[in-house]
């Protein structure tokens, strides 16, 4: 055999070729994969499935002490979303890793951190002394609309990976965890089933308290709730918030316009010492840009800029309130003051004084002008080292689901980060959960007006003109 003949050289220099190329390949996906998960993945769902908030990226680069987070899964069962959320996490901080442990080969592991039945894909996250324990039964939550479910057999599904475990992150690194009393005796609204969850996911202790009962709020109280009560605080009861208040204490009051037509006179009266006070009648808007579906008392309120609404704002979400009262500031704040308006209404809004009694959406005589405000953020500075801090929503459906699931979860994320300014736990801002099956678009009345004349008579007749040029054009050929 003659190795110096053409066809050799050219053999020897396609398998040269060859080998170089593979080598090239080996050393690049090595390296490759040597890269964190942020540069190597890209999210490219639709709904930003794998994309960490800013709060989550703000807690993983203050972080101090190393995290191990244990993935609880049998050999070949590895939920592949989850996998992915995991390995964004180990991209953004040296201090996190991720240790698979299979309940097979180790069926003894996870007793010592918890009690409850053990599913594949769950995970426990530990740091020194604390952990906690995130069912993936909590990770995937179903929403069941049960008057849908019962003739469509369908639900919502939703990813709750990165609020699960951004917020037992938190927790484990944070021993130091708010404390909210809720107060009851007036028959205050109680919280839905999604606001208390997202309150535990933000490690917020909560108790319900009653000041009849008591001679002063606890000591321990980081912030009161007052979650639209519908009747009015005793004067004992106002002046026991006054002193917690001057004192340093937090306040988030959630009012809407009183149905028995009674005004609370003593809930106002604490507010107007701080600068605040209600206007009587229900906020109508007369822009059909700052309302939704319609009508004119679901408003779709002006955002201001500030710690409570910046994610909202970074993610171009709205705030949904109906039936509000319209909150007017004062112009004679003393010096110790600070009043944000969080949410208004436009210039061409009104206070309706028929209230729940309105025939019609006109504007009447003795109607109050706008601009309101919806939302105020509120802080009186004591001293160099103590300030008191006070949110007052004048709409009810900040809490209500409905709204909620209107605005993409927009409403329910201002009512968390308003607990997070208050509370000096903005870093656990909210993070709702991503649906996996879809989001509500939400668009103001003008938007929806231009689009149905585009829809219905805009594209039809241009089509039309279109088809014509066409058939003339032929014609004349």
């Amino acid at each position: 055999m003659k190795f110096n003949t053409k066809s050799f050289r050219i053999g020897g220099y396609s398998i040269l070729a060859s080998v170089i190329v593979l080598t090239i390949a080996i050393v690049a996906n090595i390296f490759i994969n040597t890269l964190p998960a942020s540069i190597t993945q890209f999210d490219t769902t639709s709904n930003q499935l794998f994309t960490i908030s800013e709060q989550t990226k703000n807690i993983l680069n203050n972080l101090e002490n190393d995290i191990t987070i244990y993935w609880v899964v049998q050999n070949g069962s590895e939920d592949t979303t989850i996998e992915t959320l995991l390995n964004r996490y180990k991209s953004l901080s040296n201090k996190i890793s991720v240790v698979k442990k299979d309940p097979d080969v180790y069926p003894t592991f996870v007793k010592q951190y918890t009690s409850d039945e053990i599913y594949n894909n769950s995970l426990i996250v530990e740091c020194g002394d604390r952990s906690r324990y995130i069912s993936v039964s909590d990770i995937y939550v179903y929403d069941y609309d049960y008057y849908t479910y019962y003739y469509t057999g369908e639900y919502d599904t939703y990813f709750a990976g990165e609020s699960e475990l951004t917020s037992a992150i938190s927790y484990v690194t944070n021993e130091d965890l708010p404390k909210i009393y809720i107060l009851t005796g007036h028959g205050e609204a109680s919280l839905a089933t999604t606001y208390e969850t997202a309150l535990n996911n933000e490690n917020m202790l909560m108790e319900e308290i009653s000041l009849l009962t008591l001679e002063a709020v606890p000591e321990d109280a980081d912030c009161i709730l007052i979650n639209t009560p519908q009747s009015d605080i005793s004067k004992e009861e106002k002046e026991t918030l006054l002193t917690y208040l001057q004192g340093g204490g937090n306040l988030y009051l959630i009012t809407s316009p009183m149905e028995s037509g009674k005004p609370l006179s003593n809930l106002e009266a604490l507010m107007a010492e701080y600068g605040v006070i209600a206007n009587e009648g229900i906020v109508i808007e007369g822009s059909n840009n700052h309302y939704a579906y319609g009508t004119p008392y679901y408003l779709l309120p002006d955002i201001a800029s500030h710690t409570i609404t910046a994610p909202i704002n970074e993610s171009g979400y709205y705030i949904l309130l109906s039936i509000s009262q319209g909150l007017t500031v004062s112009d004679n704040l003393r010096d110790s003051l600070s009043v944000t308006e969080l949410l208004t209404s436009s210039d061409s809004s009104f206070s309706k004084l028929a209230g729940y009694s309105l025939s019609t959406y006109s504007k009447e005589d003795g109607d109050i002008d706008g601009p309101f405000s919806l939302a105020v953020a509120i802080t009186d500075t004591i001293d160099e080292n103590t300030e008191t801090n006070i949110v007052w929503i004048s709409s009810a459906a900040i809490t209500d689901e409905w709204s909620n699931e209107r605005v993409s979860g927009g409403n329910l994320d201002f009512f968390i980060n308003a607990f997070g300014w208050m509370c000096d736990q903005e870093e656990s801002i909210a993070i709702h959960s991503k649906s996996l099956n879809y989001e509500y678009l939400t668009i103001d009345e003008r938007t929806a007006s231009i689009l149905t004349v585009f829809v219905v008579a805009i594209i039809p007749i241009a089509y039309l003109g279109i088809g014509i040029y066409i058939f003339a054009r032929r014609k004349r050929r």
